[in-house]
């Protein structure tokens, strides 16, 4: 792979992953409401998740989600379920009143696990990255081109977040934020609120 390619390569998954939607909400989420190392967390298991995607996409398993409508759906449902999950979680203000090092721990562990899955259960992402990937991989690429593809697309997506996450989290603004946390929570979850019902309502159109 040529410089030029990796670098048209780098600025589409850039695009892709500064794109507004559920991740973003995700990754503001934890980082306003745990602190940055959380928003840290839920940004690399995020690039993970699209990695993930990555990589069933060069070896050709993402097929099986975009050709099998009822897959494709059946992963967007559980999406969207999710999203409508962390809402009730926000709203509900579960774990919220406990504190100290156990709960500090738990509240980086869901920033992680709610990065992965909201990328996993995002079955766009394997369309954008056949779109994105079909002008790169080819049948008889070595490995190690594939592997910088797949890194390549870990790599932006997890530093996109990271920077989202080092933002949010910076000093001052984030004790500016956490003053006013249930408003904010609230804030999140009706955004929540409303991807998962645009899912929803895209899929059944859909069908």
């Amino acid at each position: 792979m040529t410089f030029p390619d990796w670098l048209s390569l780098a600025v589409l998954c850039l695009a892709g992953a500064a794109s507004p939607g559920p991740s973003l909400a995700v990754v503001a989420g934890a980082s306003v409401g745990a602190g940055r190392s959380a928003g840290f967390l839920a940004a690399w298991s995020h690039a993970l998740g699209v990695g993930l995607y990555a990589a069933f996409t060069v070896l050709g398993i993402s097929t099986l989600i975009t050709e099998f409508s009822g897959l494709y759906r059946a992963v967007q449902i559980a999406g969207a379920l999710y999203l409508l999950w962390l809402a009730w979680r926000l709203l509900s203000g579960a774990g919220a009143s406990e504190t100290g090092p156990c709960e500090d721990r738990n509240r980086r562990l869901r920033a992680a696990r709610d990065g992965f899955a909201i990328a996993f259960l995002n079955p766009k992402l394997a369309i954008f990255m056949l779109a994105l990937f079909s002008q790169f991989v080819r049948p008889d690429a070595p490995a190690s081109v594939n592997a910088v593809l797949i890194g390549t697309a870990v790599a932006v997506d997890g530093l996109w977040y990271t920077l989202v996450a080092l933002l949010l989290s910076a000093r001052g603004w984030i004790d500016r934020l956490r003053q006013k946390a249930r408003i904010i929570d609230r804030v999140f979850a009706g955004l929540l609120i409303i991807l998962a019902a645009t899912i929803l309502l895209r899929g059944y159109s859909s069908s």
